[in-house]
């Protein structure tokens, strides 16, 4: 173990979607103390693998991928601080796809077992947890879209505003940010070619939508981009819904959250 500090952006992601109290954010906390550092374009877990732990990124961005026959690649989502990697391959038995550091990555494995505990004790952080793995359903949903349906403009400008919509949320930047993909990573992520890929955002930044330079991505007019492709940020269902009671169980006091935490 190489440290018990977790950034803030764990918590941040989750209140999106539920309101925590201060127990529950000490239980995610305590719960992330085994932090690890994974090296740049080194596997987190690999495709075949039994995940014992649930992955969370801490520092850094990972990327979920299929290698297949061919020896060519597919990425199905980006991962940023404060985002699960697996909270759903837990249950199974041998993981059918990779999750890659994309950059140098600070990684807390988190045991089954503790977050099994987690949810038991706590009815609003299973919620949480719920939620956060609809909004990841939903982002899938728009890349089966931009793969399927989205011209190449569109899709490539569609991801640079998720992702660019994604970091503000957790605070990670505002008109301009790090961006540490090649066009590569954005072609396997969009199923198209690094050359289509290069053109779009030749495209792009002739048409004054961004910039791009060094790692980093500056949006000078972020309504513009994001009119250019029909970026619409609702799937990220920031709105929480009055129709599900935001208490703890009623079995469960204050004080036994405590012992718990």
């Amino acid at each position: 173990m190489e440290g018990v500090t977790v950034s803030p952006h764990v918590i941040r992601k989750l209140e999106l979607v539920e309101p925590l109290d201060k127990v529950e954010k000490e239980m995610i906390l305590s719960a992330c103390s085994d932090i690890r550092s994974v090296p740049r374009r080194r596997d987190i877990i690999s495709d075949g693998d039994s995940p014992e732990f649930l992955h969370l990124v801490v520092e850094g961005w990972a990327a979920r991928y299929k290698i297949l026959k061919d020896g060519s690649r597919r990425i199905t989502a980006f991962m940023l601080p404060g985002d699960f990697c697996d909270l759903h391959a837990t249950l199974l038995h041998a993981m059918d796809h990779a999750i890659l550091a994309v950059t140098n990555c600070r990684i807390a494995y988190v045991a089954n077992e503790e977050i099994d505990r987690i949810t038991k004790v706590s009815a609003t952080l299973a919620r949480a947890f719920w939620r956060a793995t609809l909004v990841d359903e939903a982002i899938l949903r728009q890349w089966l879209v931009n793969s399927g349906r989205r011209n190449a403009f569109e899709a490539v400008a569609h991801l640079l505003c998720e992702l660019h919509f994604r970091s503000q949320l957790i605070g990670l930047g505002s008109a301009r940010l790090a961006l540490p993909l090649t066009q590569e990573d954005l072609a396997d992520a969009s199923g198209l070619t690094a050359v289509h890929v290069n053109r779009m955002l030749q495209r792009m930044r002739k048409e004054g939508l961004i910039e791009m330079a060094n790692g980093q991505l500056f949006v000078p007019d972020v309504r513009a981009l994001r009119q250019s492709c029909g970026f619409d940020p609702n799937y990220f269902h920031l709105r929480l819904s009055d129709d599900y009671p935001s208490d703890r169980p009623e079995h469960l006091s204050d004080a036994t959250l405590e012992s718990l935490a």
